[in-house]
């Protein structure tokens, strides 16, 4: 019978891979609360990555869609499906430059503006419920750990 190293027991000091106790693992737990009660909450209007999107123009305005990328961690890729979903939905608009026609510049629609005053406080509300099992100091400590390691 072949025996997979997997299952054999290791005789050093290393401990055995535990899985619910890896940071990849409960990352993705906590993504997965916290989009459900996005879900719930927003969802039908907009997802996450549009949300983030929306917010960083309405707190930094207008903008690059590179930067814009940049600024809400999403590759080019992203963006550029983000952008086009926005544009469809006339929450945002999309031009390019006078001086350079391969720079887009992205920017809030009045219906975006409106749309984002409106969410903002479900969205503050969202971020409390995903941190409701915490207590306020757990929730400073969590929240500058994961600052530090981003």
């Amino acid at each position: 019978m072949v025996t997979r190293k997997s299952q054999r027991k290791s005789s050093s000091s290393i401990e055995p891979y535990a899985l619910d106790k890896q940071i990849g693992f409960l990352l993705r737990k906590a993504h997965q609360r916290h989009r459900a009660i996005f879900s719930r909450d927003i969802g039908a209007t907009l997802a996450p990555t549009q949300f983030a999107a929306l917010v960083s123009l309405y707190s930094e305005g207008s903008t690059s869609q590179n930067l814009l990328g940049r600024r809400t961690a999403m590759d080019s890729a992203t963006i550029t499906g983000v952008v086009t979903r926005l544009v469809q939905k006339n929450l945002v608009s999309k031009n390019s430059t006078p001086d350079d026609d391969r720079l887009s510049i992205v920017e809030l629609t009045e219906r975006g503006h409106d749309l984002v005053t409106k969410v903002l406080p479900r969205a503050l509300e969202i971020s409390s419920s995903t941190l409701e099992p915490l207590s306020a100091q757990e929730i400073r400590a969590l929240l500058a750990l994961l600052a530090k390691i981003t």
